[in-house]
């Protein structure tokens, strides 16, 4: 039987890309006169990626990346001012709202008491802090944790610091790279809730045909899934 699920944060229980996919357009208009918006996309990408080791993923990474996709497309040929107003732009984005995906809520409050529950989430810890703070959702999990980065290893860590069983285990979330293979690997379930928005960085094929991968349109569906995987623990089919 399924005795613990986790969930992830961001595009999981509350919106998250939209404001960054926000933030890279107002970024990428003030350019205009340097790049299309196709180019500086694609160097911001590749920017970010080559600091995630510095600075991880979260807005303050996306701020300074920016400055530098911008400052490689304009050919360094930047004012202050805009600079200025990238950053303004990085500080909104630090500041956005909490909204919640579709059946978030009553997803977390019909499981609460049912199951261990653990919301597992990586980026910037302040900004990760404030965010849970906002939703309001605290009091229904059993842990917290805020990570820099999503492995197997630290998801083993996580499930033996909690006594979780990783056959026992089930993670909810919408990166198929952050929130189902490295919970795949560990031995754990594994439930993709797919955001219509997924930043390129995350993109990873879905494991099809893994006798734990389960996939739902909407968090509406995942105690199905969890009574689903429960079943098939419990008859020993996995």
């Amino acid at each position: 039987m399924i005795e613990t699920v986790a969930f992830d944060a961001d595009d999981t229980l509350w919106e998250s890309e939209v404001y960054f996919a926000r933030a890279q357009t107002q970024v990428a208009e003030l350019l205009e006169m340097h790049a299309n918006a196709d180019e500086f996309s694609k160097t911001l990408l590749r920017i970010q990626l080559s600091n995630l080791g510095l600075y991880g993923v979260g807005a303050k990474g996306f701020m300074v990346s920016a400055i530098e996709a911008t400052i490689a497309v304009a050919h360094r040929e930047i004012s202050g001012e805009l600079v200025h107003e990238i950053i303004k732009i990085g500080q909104e984005l630090l500041e956005h709202p909490v909204s919640f995906c579709a059946y978030a809520e009553e997803t977390i409050a019909r499981l609460c008491g049912q199951f261990r529950l653990l919301l597992i989430t990586k980026g910037d810890s302040r900004d990760q802090e404030r965010k849970i703070a906002l939703s309001g959702v605290a009091d229904f999990f059993d842990g917290i944790e805020i990570v820099a980065d999503k492995s197997r290893k630290k998801y083993e860590e996580i499930f033996a610091k909690y006594g979780a069983t990783p056959a026992r285990t089930m993670m909810v979330g919408n990166s198929v790279k952050s929130d189902i293979v490295p919970v795949l690997d560990a031995g754990g379930w594994a439930s993709l809730v797919p955001h219509p928005l997924t930043w390129p960085g995350e993109h990873h094929a879905e494991p099809v045909g893994h006798s734990k991968f389960l996939r739902a349109e909407s968090l509406l569906q995942v105690p199905g899934l969890i009574e689903q995987a429960s079943a098939n623990t419990a008859y020993g089919r996995n």
